[in-house]
């Protein structure tokens, strides 16, 4: 079967195409995106502009074509914490309803994080024994930790990179100030969650998820993406708290050009070595491994455990339930 996973993130709308059915492991088959940065259309009240709306739903007529040109079977479409956290969020869902037919299921941080944690279980097995599992988004910070396919924690905190930099990293480079300011507030939220996520013992394998990683974990030598995703990649915290002091003199041209850094993402790129540092910190890892199935990988192995059950879609392909049935 030929799925879809239409995914409106903060940074990136992404449609990844693939092969899939029970039991197999799901297949790349195309992938078409844009970097719309949907969390930098907010006004002054956080609610997105009528641009980033007009933009978002341009670019789904764009991904309906590809999915049908690429015999999409059915297509599971969502979105994250641009959409979740945004006062107009509904407006906007309607307004992509209304225009594209495409019915985009808002996910809640939690859940988030438990199909991300369901992903990175099926890639690395039950061999990686408790796993604890990182994601920096553009919004939020996910993390979850657990023995089995599902975390038996799964937290979201607002710690996304882009909210980070947008919120409380001004100038280019930001001042020391702003840099301390806001090394204090990503610690105290982490703090927040440290005992939820380690109280039931130390994870065997530390994880880690998303660009903002694997950004990072380039700069600190980690081999390109071009080298395929089964090459192991891991990030150290002592190498990304000795980035920090080099990232934070940076101007953003200057960290462009850092390899495997892109244009769009060079923003955020101090705010998520700011979060990765704390969490690791926090946590008490001393490394993490890359993943390279997320998000949307989870959905995808999410909607063939329901097929095995027995479960079907409604009409129109786009409604998911991302909760396993008790």
């Amino acid at each position: 079967m030929r799925l879809g996973v239409l995914d409106v993130g903060s940074n990136t709308v992404h449609l990844l195409v693939v092969d899939a059915h029970p039991g197999a492991r799901p297949w790349p088959a195309t992938s078409h995106k844009i970097e719309l940065q949907l969390a930098q259309h907010l006004d002054a009240h956080g609610c997105i502009d009528r641009a980033g709306a007009d933009a978002l739903i341009g670019f789904i007529h764009s991904c309906l074509e590809v999915a049908e040109d690429s015999g999409v079977r059915q297509t599971l479409a969502f979105a994250t914490s641009a959409v979740r956290d945004a006062p107009n969020g509904e407006d906007v869902l309607a307004r992509v309803r209304a225009e594209t037919g495409v019915d985009l299921q808002v996910l809640a941080g939690g859940d988030e994080a438990r199909l991300t944690f369901l992903a990175v279980r099926r890639w690395f097995g039950w061999s990686a024994g408790r796993l604890l599992v990182l994601d920096i988004g553009g919004g939020s910070l996910e993390l979850a930790v657990g023995d089995d396919e599902l975390p038996e924690t799964a937290v979201s905190l607002p710690l996304g990179a882009g909210r980070v930099t947008r919120d409380r990293l001004p100038g280019d480079p930001p001042s020391a100030d702003h840099i301390r300011a806001a090394r204090r507030y990503v610690r105290a939220e982490v703090a927040r969650v440290v005992r939820d996520l380690t109280r039931h013992g130390e994870p065997d394998m530390v994880v880690g998820t998303s660009k903002t990683l694997r950004s990072l974990a380039r700069i600190c030598g980690a081999a390109p993406s071009g080298e395929g995703p089964f090459v192991a990649r891991s990030l150290r915290h002592d190498d990304v708290a000795g980035q920090l002091p080099r990232l934070a003199a940076m101007t953003v041209a200057q960290r462009a050009a850092l390899p495997g850094v892109s244009a769009s993402r060079a923003p955020q790129l101090l705010a998520g070595a700011l979060v990765a540092d704390a969490a690791l910190d926090l946590l008490g890892a001393e490394s993490l491994a890359l993943c390279p199935w997320a998000l949307r990988e989870g959905i995808i192995l999410r909607r063939l455990d329901t097929m095995l059950d027995g479960d079907t879609m409604l009409d129109g392909g786009t409604l998911f339930d991302p909760n396993p049935r008790s």
